[in-house]
């Protein structure tokens, strides 16, 4: 993440514009390689941006919740299907956003990945980053 892109309203949205939402200050970036966002993004790896619950707000269009595992919940547009957002409840100050939901997400470069032993093996790893085995 660059550091003009951390604190300001940043806004995105599903893909056939039925959910806009907007945050403020984003806290962390991360790509994920756990087999479950793998499942729930049909891709090798999904990409969140981490933010404070307190500054983000769903600006239109409701939110599908789906309950991917004890004490997490996934949201998704009911429509188009777009995944949305991660929470946990043994984190509930913070709520991660699909990366590529945002409409500049090129601000937001991960700069850590997680879930290594998950990882498929012909997906490359960026020796930037920060890694971790679990999240």
């Amino acid at each position: 993440m660059t550091e003009s892109s951390q604190c300001q309203m940043i806004e995105g949205g599903c893909l056939c514009g039925a959910i806009r939402f907007r945050f403020g200050c984003a806290l962390r970036s991360c790509i994920c390689h756990c087999n479950t966002c793998r499942k729930a993004s049909s891709a090798p790896s999904m990409a969140w941006v981490t933010v404070d619950r307190v500054f983000c707000e769903f600006l239109s269009g409701n939110p599908q919740p789906f309950q991917a595992s004890p004490g997490v919940v996934r949201t998704f547009c009911g429509s188009c299907g777009s995944p949305l957002t991660f929470e946990e409840s043994k984190a509930p100050d913070s709520l991660d956003v699909a990366t590529v939901a945002l409409d500049h997400a090129d601000g937001f470069a991960p700069t850590r990945e997680l879930w290594l032993d998950h990882k498929l093996t012909w997906e490359a790893v960026d020796a930037d980053h920060e890694l971790k085995q679990q999240a």
